[in-house]
């Protein structure tokens, strides 16, 4: 089944002018190009935000991130979208940009990102309840990064249902640092993930990648879904965007880690690529292409191993690109 998507296409179509009329070729050398260049062969149609949220406009961030407060929370209608079945066994309980997953096993539900703390207890308390789970039922909450956008919910779910909560212990270090970042409460320090430590319930496991990054303690995932009794395996990216201090060694770190993921999303043989933001998955898309889909087609998310494995092409070479950028001379 093959998607045709008007507003992606166009995207693509400006990153490739973007990119043919030299708008970096001007002010860097030949191998920063090379990279980009790169970059964008391998995002082909398939990821496009993510080409031009790294390579096209990446954000330059100081070297000293401040520790301030939330703002208040936007309208409702900016974010709300409705719940959603997925795969047999993996639900989307997330809002218009950022994704919340609910993969559901034999004893209980594994929640993946819990967005922020305004929209939480509608989106993934409300989503769950519409879906006919009970809330209760979550025993574990893998936070992929401890921005407040994944891990708004995260001391809701503590608080009320006493779900376990695994993070990277760099992410649960920043948590207890932060002064302002929390205003209504942190959560209590839980699970330390481990690289390769598997997240076990009943019929269900989730592998933890380690993969930092985008934070110190960004965590990245593997686990299997059904579709109609097949099994398939899920890649599901922790951080994507260059949102880290703009120094070489960060950059160095964020590229070794999209390598790793990259070779552990190879040796599970995933075809499914799966973010915590819509802008590199298009998942809010694919949810709706899923309402329409016939007997016999090809599951929207599922995009073969090979795509998979360009996804980290995306992401390694666009970094690369703005690492090589910092070395160059000002002026």
């Amino acid at each position: 089944m093959k998607i045709h998507m008007t507003k992606v296409s166009a995207a693509f179509v400006l990153v490739l002018s973007l990119l043919r009329a030299g708008a970096f070729a001007q002010k860097t050398p030949d191998e920063i190009d090379a990279h980009l260049i790169a970059a964008r062969n391998a995002a082909g149609f398939d990821f496009t935000g993510t080409l031009a949220r790294l390579c096209v406009a990446p954000v330059a961030v100081p070297s000293t991130l401040r520790d301030v407060a939330p703002g208040p929370a936007p309208a409702r209608d900016t974010w709300f979208i409705e719940p959603a079945k997925v795969f047999d066994n993996l639900y989307f309980v997330g809002s218009k940009i950022h994704s919340s997953w609910a993969l559901t096993s034999s004893e209980g539900i594994i929640l993946i990102d819990t967005l922020w703390t305004y929209n939480s207890e509608e989106e993934i308390i409300g989503g769950l309840k519409k879906l006919g789970f009970d809330p209760a039922k979550v025993k574990y909450v893998i936070i992929s990064h401890a921005h407040p956008d994944h891990v708004g919910g995260a001391k809701l779910m503590q608080d009320r249902f006493g779900s376990r909560i695994v993070m990277g212990g760099p992410d649960w270090d920043s948590i207890e640092k932060s002064v302002n970042g929390y205003p209504g409460g942190k959560p209590k320090r839980d699970i330390v993930a481990e690289d390769g430590q598997k997240i076990t319930l009943g019929d269900t496991a989730v592998t933890i990648i380690t993969t930092p990054g985008h934070t110190p303690g960004t965590l990245s995932v593997i686990f299997t879904v059904k579709d109609n009794g097949n099994p398939l395996t899920v890649a599901y990216s922790g951080g994507t965007a260059f949102n880290f201090p703009s120094t070489v060694a960060n950059f160095d770190t964020y590229i070794k880690s999209q390598s790793k993921m990259a070779a552990a999303a190879a040796s599970a043989n995933a075809t499914i690529l799966v973010s915590n933001h819509s802008e590199f998955d298009s998942a809010t898309t694919k949810i709706r292409f899923l309402a329409s889909r016939k007997p016999g087609e090809p599951h929207p998310f599922e995009i073969g191993k090979e795509a998979v494995a360009r996804y980290f092409v995306v992401t390694g070479e666009c970094a690369q690109a703005a690492r090589l950028k910092l070395t160059q001379p000002a002026g």
